[in-house]
């Protein structure tokens, strides 16, 4: 994890970035323009990721912590699929926004259905190199990311989540049923 980072270097930008954004707030238009507005670019950048933070894993997706803010507002971590990895079906108990920064990943989307207190799925989409998106806390912005490459390319992915960064993998995801 980078905690003293070169002013100059892409993850010192965004960290300006979001430190700007995070004087509105998180619910608001703005908040989310300034955050999709940070993330926009980003996968032009040369030297983004070392080898390591690029390093994926046997059995699932493996998650970088690149970027713990000191003020506790956010993480930014990168995440390495392998082809056929993808995660859980989830919401977010946080804001979250991410961009595509190698290869293209599959996103399916859910829509909550209160009655049966399951997810189903409405949609999927493919997210190019350079795609960025924005959601906000809750069950209305459920989906499930994933490399679907059939030719086994990998897919990295930089993700912003408004947790601590000691937070990172237990106070983002909201794991939720998918109706049959």
């Amino acid at each position: 994890m980078t905690s003293a980072l070169d002013t100059k270097s892409p993850l010192a930008r965004l960290s300006t970035a979001l430190d700007q954004a995070c004087c509105l707030d998180p619910s608001s238009a703005g908040f989310a323009l300034g955050v999709r507005a940070a993330l926009t670019g980003l996968s032009r950048e040369a030297g983004l990721l070392s080898d390591a933070q690029r390093e994926g894993g046997l059995d699932c997706y493996r998650r970088h912590l690149l970027v713990a803010d000191p003020l506790g507002r956010y993480a930014v971590a990168a995440l390495v699929w392998q082809a056929g990895q993808a995660s859980p079906v989830h919401g977010h108990h946080t804001w979250c926004a991410y961009t595509v920064i190698e290869g293209t990943l599959s996103e399916t989307l859910f829509a909550w259905d209160a009655d049966t207190n399951r997810a189903v799925q409405t949609r999927r989409h493919e997210r190019a190199h350079g795609a960025v998106s924005f959601v906000g806390a809750g069950r209305g912005a459920i989906h499930q990311l994933g490399n679907a490459s059939a030719t086994g390319r990998t897919a990295v992915s930089l993700h912003i989540y408004g947790v601590p960064g000691e937070r990172i993998s237990t106070h983002v995801n909201d794991l939720v049923m998918v109706a049959a």
